[in-house]
């Protein structure tokens, strides 16, 4: 009997054993996962319209083109009729443009302010239009596309009898005349 006791003990101390054991949980990860996709993927071509750029300005061998790209007057000091550098570099493109555009004709007229005589000054406008001219011609514009005038000062581009009119009002006006795209 002792030797059932024994075993019946040894029994209830695994049952008790048994008992006391738990079964692990499974173990529940609520972390989010991110999913890459690394499977290759192919671009078809994309077709894109071809557009062409807009010019902008103006057209090239225009009036317009003339005045804002080349300059169409140059300056003299009082009682001058001298071209300083920043004329000469302004009647370098001006013949620059007309070698360009062969078919150009052009009127050159000298301009006074409102001082001096209107002899004077109509004397006086003939040497600004000419020095013009020659100088244009030693640049090697054709001289049978250059006419002349002397306005004196009775073409005015600034109003006012203030040193800031009378600089502006001294000058060698580049006309077109005949001869451009537009």
């Amino acid at each position: 009997m002792k030797s059932s006791l024994k075993l019946t003990a040894a029994a209830a101390v695994l049952l008790s054993l048994g008992a006391c054991a738990s079964k692990p949980k499974p173990v529940v990860d609520t972390t989010p996962v991110e999913v890459v996709d690394t499977t290759p993927t192919v671009t078809e071509p994309v077709e894109t319209e071809t557009v062409a750029p807009v010019a902008t300005g103006p057209a090239a061998g225009s009036l317009e083109d003339f005045r804002v790209n080349v300059g169409e007057r140059v300056y003299y000091d009082l009682d001058s009729y001298r071209l300083d550098a920043d004329d000469q570099e302004i009647l370098k493109r001006q013949a620059a443009w007309l070698s360009s555009y062969p078919g150009v004709r052009i009127l050159v007229a000298g301009n006074c302010d409102e001082r001096g005589t209107r002899e004077y000054n109509l004397a006086l406008g003939e040497r600004r239009a000419s020095v013009v001219k020659d100088y244009l011609i030693s640049l090697g514009v054709d001289p049978s596309r250059i006419d002349t005038i002397s306005y004196g000062k009775e073409r005015p581009i600034a109003a006012g009898s203030d040193e800031q009119s009378w600089a502006l009002n001294r000058n060698g006006f580049t006309q077109i005349v005949s001869g451009t795209n537009s």
